[in-house]
């Protein structure tokens, strides 16, 4: 297994190198407080996980380090505790525990509306009492400054009233805001008096129907830092020009320690989206079968398609934190999953496309256990018995009638070994009325029980196997590549129509029946699986995802076809 970082540097984290030096100075007092604000309108996805680890990443320097999980649900219209019960499972899986530090940004709603009032009476604040098309009208762009609005000079008694109507619900949807009064005519557009309350009469997860305005994010997002003790706001890179307002609001609500918000480049992987519209639009036309879907990018997904939290965590560190955004090759990301299952997948055998195979000088009733490693390079690995007997069935794909000179598996009268159990040799081919091979008439050299010759002949090819009287039925659900194209922007035309392939009467070695789900294994010569969270149910039903082929497909593919991988 090659690593894609080969002859790379590996990248740093510029965060916390920084967090160290504050922690050596003594600035901060020492603390570190980071905190993971999800908004609960989605399910989170390999972008998030980056975010995650860096955040309790940079927790766990300090001893007395925290993260706090706070839900940014200040969008009532598109949350839900469904998304909210994912995220905590998510974050948990990954490895994650953030104690007793469980907040919302609806926690702090009566606190956050006392500062609005307050900025307000200091004159920094006012109810602008415009449609929200007026308002975009007059704010400028880059080439144009912004327009005051003819309600920014109302009285201090004015703009407490109508604010105080909106918060009662007696005033109507998109009939008055609440605006920073800040600069019109600055560069910066953020700061040309920016929303901090609309009004929306929607029914909010936790608080139900208490409120009828909803702050803004930038309103709740810096003052729920600082009412929290966050030290060190740390933010993808498309929030650095968020950070003047941010810092505007903390200084004039005078508040002491604000915290500091730091940006970072966010993870943007090859055939890969993490936009959550466009993902919560796949969801929606049914282009997968749900959030949790195998082939999506989510947490939930990579989870049941048999990723592991540890190869997830090693991802990110391995691809660093840097100051700029760039594209990460999604290479990496399957090296890091392959290196991981290499390392504790349990070895199992599996026949997805099965040909049966007679051995026709077979001892009727006789059955030999075949003993093979089972190989978990972190665990005692031991060996595992599996019943041999006279019909066994092995891959399609093994098999060539008219074999060319080097081909080393079954074909009429080649010696292969099936593995570590027996050296057979094709006499016959049997077909259908169709033409089609059906069956394998071999027979077998009695003295190669292990699968090795006892006059010490050798014997080049090698195939896996399952026994027919002891096989288990299988439903094997071959995932792929969501994307077929490196940059998907076009999102439905981009989809890779080969990104699932449903195999119904596999043939498994029986033990994998009575495994539980989420149970990874690698089944010989194919692939790394894993028993579906969902479907698969011990002792009844068998249903196996598999997580990744055992080899690079899509990286020979690219060389092929010249193209950057």
């Amino acid at each position: 297994m090659s690593d894609p970082r080969e002859d790379e540097g590996q990248p740093g984290n510029f965060v916390a190198d920084r967090v160290r030096e504050d922690l050596e100075s003594g600035t901060k007092g020492g603390r570190v407080v980071t905190r993971f604000p999800p908004e609960p309108n989605g399910y989170l996805h390999i972008g998030h996980a980056k975010s995650i680890c860096l955040n309790f990443g940079l927790a766990a320097l300090s001893p007395e380090g925290r993260c706090h999980l706070r839900f940014d649900d200040t969008n009532p219209e598109v949350e839900s505790p469904e998304y909210v019960e994912a995220i905590r499972r998510d974050i948990q899986w990954l490895g994650f525990d953030w104690g007793e530090h469980e907040y919302y940004a609806s926690d702090y709603f009566d606190q956050l509306y006392a500062w609005a009032e307050q900025l307000v009476k200091k004159g920094l604040a006012y109810v602008d009492s415009r449609p929200l098309e007026a308002i975009r009208e007059t704010r400028g762009d880059f080439h144009r400054p912004g327009e005051n609005s003819p309600f920014r000079d109302r009285s201090v008694e004015e703009n407490l009233e109508l604010l105080r109507k909106m918060k009662a619900g007696e005033l109507e949807e998109g009939s008055a805001v609440l605006r920073a009064k800040i600069d019109m005519q600055s560069k910066d557009l953020k700061l040309r008096d920016p929303l901090m309350y609309r009004i929306k009469k929607v029914t909010h997860h936790r608080t139900g129907d208490t409120w009828s305005i909803y702050p803004m994010y930038d309103w709740a997002h810096g003052q729920s830092d600082a009412i929290e003790g966050v030290t060190y706001s740390v933010c993808s890179l498309e929030f650095v020009n968020h950070r003047p307002l941010y810092n505007w609001f903390l200084k004039a609500l005078e508040i002491e320690q604000p915290p500091e918000q730091i940006e970072f480049g966010r993870l943007n992987l090859s055939y890969t989206v993490l936009s959550k519209r466009k993902l919560l639009q796949l969801v929606e036309e049914k282009h997968v079968a749900g959030w949790d879907d195998p082939r999506m990018p989510t947490i939930a997904g990579m989870r049941r398609r048999g990723f592991t939290p540890e190869a997830i965590r090693a991802f990110a560190d391995r691809i660093g934190v840097s100051k700029n955004d760039g594209v990460v090759d999604v290479g990496h990301l399957e090296y890091a999953i392959r290196e991981d299952l290499n390392e504790t997948s349990f070895r199992k055998m599996g026949v997805l496309k099965p040909l049966e195979l007679e051995i026709t000088n077979w001892p009727e009733g006789k059955v030999y256990e075949a003993e093979l490693d089972n190989i978990p390079k972190n665990d005692e690995a031991g060996t595992r018995k599996v019943p041999f007997s006279g019909r066994v069935f092995v891959e399609q794909e093994d098999f060539m009638e008219d074999a060319p000179k080097k081909w080393w598996r079954l074909a009429p009268g080649k010696e292969v070994r099936l593995r570590g159990a027996a050296l057979v040799t094709v006499n016959e081919v049997v077909k259908n009325d169709a033409g089609e091979v059906v069956k394998l008439q071999c027979t077998w050299d009695p003295e190669s029980e292990g699968g090795n010759a006892a006059d010490g002949r050798k014997v080049k090819g090698t195939v896996h196997w399952v026994s027919a009287d002891h096989a288990v039925d299988a439903e094997v659900r071959l995932y792929d590549r969501l994307f077929a194209e490196d940059d998907p922007s076009d999102l439905l035309e981009s989809l890779n129509p080969d990104s699932l392939e449903v195999l119904t009467g596999c043939k498994l070695e029986p033990g994998i029946a009575d495994l539980p789900p989420e149970s990874r294994i690698q089944l010989e010569r194919t692939g790394y699986f894993v028993t579906d969270a969902r479907d698969h149910v011990p002792g009844e039903k068998v249903v196996l995802n598999r997580t990744i082929p055992l080899k690079d497909s899509w990286a020979k593919l690219a060389k092929k076809m010249g193209v950057r991988k």
